[in-house]
């Protein structure tokens, strides 16, 4: 077991010395207590704690009640009945039901004119009776402390499961969120490059590789009307962290910077948006520091193309 504290605190205790599990959870409860020690002597307390609380509220008749009650029914059975005889039977009954272990303290007997009579007094009740009374109610009051306090571990680790459950829809709901979001965005990419692949306003310009990278091809696409370029990479060498490749206009024989490429552009993933280019004649692709550079590095041009 991962966790025997959470196990007592669970209520499942509390529950099995009520009677109020099935049999192959109390089967469970049983193994658990004769495997963990700690989960033992908590069951044997909890076992202890509700016997006192029954002994506590447990009600005892009065000594001698049965013999009074026999006595006044065979005495009202032997006499004719009527119906004040009846009454009578019925408030003996009543009497002798509701009394106690207490008897008068001073009963007058008639005596003879000028003669004083002295009768004994009964025997007055045992000191010992309410010491015992106030134990039984501290007893009962502690199993109540008891329970109470079982019954609050068990809702605070219900409560306690409840908020991580919430915790844990917020976080799924969250993420479906997020990825709710990057499929749209993705979708409206490809939207976006489907009609720029499909469109007569875009010529296709194709770059093919230099001397010193002759497998590499990539293609700008270029609206000359509305100075769009887009690039789209078919093959080109992978560059270490701190360099990126950069593309060209040439104007009338003056670079243009068009941009840098993103690494998933340059590893072929998409099209790309480059910066807008007003009149153009030749794009180029260089090797540059991260960042793109002022001006190109023609001895790591790497495409070339004219339109």
């Amino acid at each position: 077991m991962e966790n025997i504290q959470d196990y007592i605190e669970s209520g499942i205790l509390e529950q099995y010395a009520l009677g109020e599990l099935s049999a192959a959870e109390q089967a469970t409860v049983e193994a658990q207590a004769a495997q963990h020690p700690e989960i033992r002597e908590e069951l044997t307390q909890v076992q202890q704690a509700l016997g006192f609380y029954a002994e506590a509220h447990a009600i005892t008749p009065p000594a001698g009640m049965r013999e009074r009650v026999l006595a006044n029914v065979m005495a009202r059975i032997a006499a004719p009945k009527t119906s004040s005889t009846l009454r009578a039977d019925v408030d003996a009954v009543a009497q002798a039901n509701s009394s106690t272990t207490a008897t008068p303290a001073y009963v007058p007997q008639p005596s003879a004119a000028g003669e004083a009579v002295v009768r004994p007094m009964s025997s007055a009740p045992m000191p010992a009776a309410a010491p015992a009374g106030r134990s039984s109610w501290a007893m009962a009051a502690s199993v109540a402390l008891i329970l109470s306090l079982a019954g609050n571990a068990l809702l605070y680790s219900r409560w306690r499961d409840a908020s991580a459950d919430v915790v844990a829809l917020q976080n799924d709901k969250a993420q479906f969120a997020t990825t709710t979001t990057v499929v749209e965005r993705k979708l409206g990419d490809l939207r976006q490059e489907n009609q720029v692949l499909r469109s007569d306003e875009f010529r296709a310009v194709a770059l093919a590789g230099t001397k010193t990278s002759p497998t590499a091809h990539a293609k700008v696409l270029f609206n000359a009307a509305t100075h769009k370029v887009y690039v789209d990479v078919r093959s080109l060498p992978a560059l270490p962290a701190d360099k990126q490749y950069q593309l060209w206009a040439l104007d009338k024989g003056k670079p243009i910077d068009a941009g840098v490429l993103t690494v998933a552009t340059a590893t072929g993933e998409g099209i790309q948006h480059m910066k807008d280019i007003a009149s153009a004649q030749t794009f180029a692709m260089t090797i540059e520091p991260a960042g793109g550079s002022a001006s190109p590095t023609l001895s790591t041009m790497t495409v070339v193309g004219n339109i």
